[in-house]
Order: structure tokens, then sequence, then C-alpha cells
């Protein structure tokens, strides 16, 4: 059976989606990706800290001091954000949306905040604020006003929803891109693994298997001659203050996605210890002050 290839983009999660799969038909493809796209619709309403009709954003909202039920999704991806908190010691933690908040305003206006904002900010942070309950499927928040963001690890979890939903339409050779994250289902017709390019220049090769990249090049401000990136160190509710590019190779996208956005926090050498964590793990990071 011949297959000919098909890609398709749209906005999701606030950054292009793109879906490049190899299918018998036309029909096939559109039938197949359409089904993709809902599927990280439906996950970015789970997700978002943007929408405030959001499930995230309902639960900061409900469930201060009680637990609340969440969707198995959404539970998931906090649970893996856990974990990844406590072995990093909380270089990597989804309780920073407070601090998040403070350094979008800082971008847009170019002022530190001060230290007493941060100050208040940092005490509505920490992944020891969150508590989980397996059994329950429950989240209780120790603090008011806390702010969850996902932004480090739901695109990856995003891309991993949606190669399942391609397979699902027998559309297996399928590639999935949302901003720094991209996730690999087979290889093209006649070749070894998809060819994809390195932000630094080079390619690599990818096949059943995600590729997550993180680091303060692109996006950062520049106040009082200090250059703070938009990553976040939990450990001290500032930019990142050094140039620094975190490249994860994983057997998925939650696994590279969050990993990536940790091994940028911690810097080389400590981010290698994560290969030790995760099995089959690749990372890399190049940084500079």
């Amino acid at each position: 059976m011949q297959l000919h290839r098909f890609e398709f983009t749209q906005v999701r999660m606030g950054v292009d989606a793109r879906i490049i799969v190899y299918a018998p038909d036309e029909e096939r493809a559109v039938r197949a990706c359409r089904a993709a796209y809902t599927r990280i619709s439906e996950l970015e309403q789970m997700m978002s800290d943007y929408r405030a009709d959001s499930e995230l954003n309902r639960l900061c909202q409900r469930a201060v001091g009680r637990w609340v039920k969440v969707s198995p999704e959404l539970f998931s991806v906090l649970w893996r954000g856990q974990k990844l908190a406590q072995q990093t010691d909380g270089a990597f933690d989804v309780t920073v949306g407070a601090l998040v908040r403070l350094w979008r305003e800082a971008r847009s206006t170019g002022k530190l905040p001060d230290e007493a904002t941060l100050r208040a900010a940092r005490a509505r942070s920490g992944y020891r604020l969150m508590e989980l309950s397996f059994q329950r499927r429950a989240v209780r928040l120790k603090t008011a006003d806390m702010q969850l963001d996902l932004g480090g690890i739901a695109k990856g979890y995003a891309c991993d929803n949606a190669l399942r939903v391609l397979r699902r339409y027998g559309v297996p050779r399928a590639l999935i891109q949302m901003g720094g994250d991209i996730v690999a289902g087979d290889p093209p017709p006649d070749a070894p693994g998809w060819r994809v390019e390195l932000a630094e220049g080079g390619t690599t090769t990818l096949r059943n298997a995600a590729l997550s990249t993180s680091g303060s090049t692109e996006q950062y401000v520049e106040i009082d001659g200090v250059r703070y990136a938009h990553i976040i160190d939990p450990r001290t509710g500032l930019g990142l203050t050094r140039l620094v590019l975190a490249r994860v190779r994983a057997r998925d996208g939650i696994t590279a996605d969050s990993l990536a956005t940790a091994a940028a926090v911690l810097g080389e050498p400590d981010a290698k210890r994560l290969e030790r964590l995760y099995k089959g793990a690749q990372v890399s990071v190049v940084s500079s002050n």
C-alpha cells in the first residue's frame, strides 16, 4: 500500500501544533489528525493556566485545605510533576504559577518585582504545598492563592496523547511537534527515522521516541544589565540569568518535556543524574554565565 505525506498546523496550548503523517489517502489523514487535535484541545481545557474555566484553574480555587477529585489525565500529569519535584529537590515544580505570572509581567514592563511582591509569591509556591492522594485521585493545596503551572510538562503529554489517537486511527507513521517538544511514532516509509533539525544546527533521527528542548536563549528580559530568562528557578523564584540550552531524548513526551525543563534549571553536571533516574533518557545541557 502506497503512503503519502500530509502535514497540518493548528494553534494549541499557545504554540503551533504541527502534525505530519503518512497515510494511504487524504481522507484518512484528515480524519486522524482532526481527532488528534480534538484530543489536544481537551487536554488544553484541563491543563491551561490561561483559561479561567480550565480544570486546573478551578482546582486552584477549590482545593485549598480540602481534597478535590480531578480527571485521570490531570492527576497523572500532576503526579509525574510531583515525583520529579521530589527527585530534583524542587528544581522542577508545577506550583510556581505565582512566580511565573510575576515574570510574565516583568517581561512586559521591563521592571523587576519588588522584594515584598516576590516574597509573597514565593510563599504561595513550593511543591511541598501540594498534596496528592492516589487512592482518592485527588489534590489538596495547603495555602490560598496558589497557581499551578504545567508549562514544563503538559505539551509533551499532549503530544503523547495525539500520537496514541493517530495510531488508533491506523496512522502510526507520524510526528507531532508543539514548540520545543517533539514526539515521533513509526518512521516515514523507506527511512530509519524522522529527520529532526536541532536548534544549534545539525540534525538527529527520531523513531518511536521523544525529543524536547528547553532554554533561555530566546525568551528573556534584560533589566539593569541583567538578562533574565522566562524559565524560573523555583528554588530562588527568579528567572535564570545564565544562557542555557537543555535537550532530552526519552521514550515519551511527558518524560522528555519535564526533564528538559528540570535540566535547564539544574545545569551541568547535576542534570546528568536525571539519566540515572529515568532509564533510557539522554540529557545534554550547554550553558554559560
